[in-house]
């Protein structure tokens, strides 16, 4: 999953790593660094790490003048581009926004943008990793992967319509939600990414659902770790069961996964 338009990294920022490390470890298994690694200005950064090796993304410290700035914690996903100053230019172009300027990491060059409907997430041109390889933090199908991406935004349409000609996604099927309208499946090829549905959060957003071994487990391990329950769990097409949740520093966040 490390062509251009998938997803390749997904980031909590938060204003406590010490205590999104407790809680994401209790409720996913995940083990977070206790220190942040050596990074450009400073910056606190630090691994997700899964009980098979692997990563499953990071975790960004809010300091002090970035909530002065309006920072809040939020789970991003990043979505690998060709060309970020290209792709930047035609978001903007096509009525999307710039949150943080294109700049260059170690590993790669980044920007974090908006859609028309102002959900964010990073865009990104990774430099390989030494040996190759490719980005497994997405996950149909595995536990403390991200398994599913989902859209709440004021414009499905609209947004469907930009994530195709961006990204070149498909969306094929739907599910009936009465009143609320249509949950729209997105694919990019012949993967199932997630979903676009309208808007049921406070703001356009992007929430990503991650896998758990048991969900009846990880929901109690969400109010005996200092979460919130906002969405009690539900069951989805092939029986497993989705919820939603909020950890104790503010980030929302969804589980998917069997009932054990």
């Amino acid at each position: 999953m490390t062509k251009p338009s998938n997803f390749i990294w997904y980031e909590l920022m938060t204003n406590d790593p010490a205590g999104a490390a407790a809680f994401y470890g209790a409720v996913v298994g995940w083990t977070i660094a206790s220190q942040g690694e050596p990074t450009a200005g400073g910056v606190d950064y630090r691994m997700i790490g899964r009980s098979d090796g692997g990563n499953a993304g990071g975790v960004l410290a809010l300091d002090a003048d970035m909530l002065a700035g309006g920072a809040r914690p939020i789970w991003l996903g990043y979505l690998h581009v060709a060309d970020v100053d290209a792709a930047v230019a035609a978001i903007t172009a096509d009525g999307g926004a710039v949150q943080m300027p294109a700049m260059d990491i170690p590993v790669g060059r980044i920007a974090m943008v908006t859609d028309p409907q102002g959900a964010p997430f990073y865009i990104m041109d990774p430099i390989p990793p030494e040996g190759g390889g490719e980005s497994d933090v997405f996950s149909v199908t595995e536990a403390q992967h991200v398994r599913w991406n989902e859209l709440s935004t004021s414009d499905p349409e609209a947004a469907i319509a930009f994530y195709k000609k961006h990204f070149g996604w498909g969306q094929e099927g739907e599910m009936d939600m009465g009143e609320i309208g249509a949950y729209r499946f997105i694919q990019r090829g012949d993967v199932g990414l997630g979903a676009v549905m309208p808007l049921m959060t406070p703001a356009p957003m992007w929430s990503y659902y991650i896998g758990v071994d048991d969900i009846g487990r990880a929901h109690a391990a969400i109010t005996a770790n200092g979460g919130t329950i906002t969405s009690e769990p539900m069951e989805v097409p092939g029986g497993e069961y989705a919820m939603n949740g909020i950890d104790p520093q503010g980030a929302s966040f969804g589980l998917v996964g069997p009932r054990k």
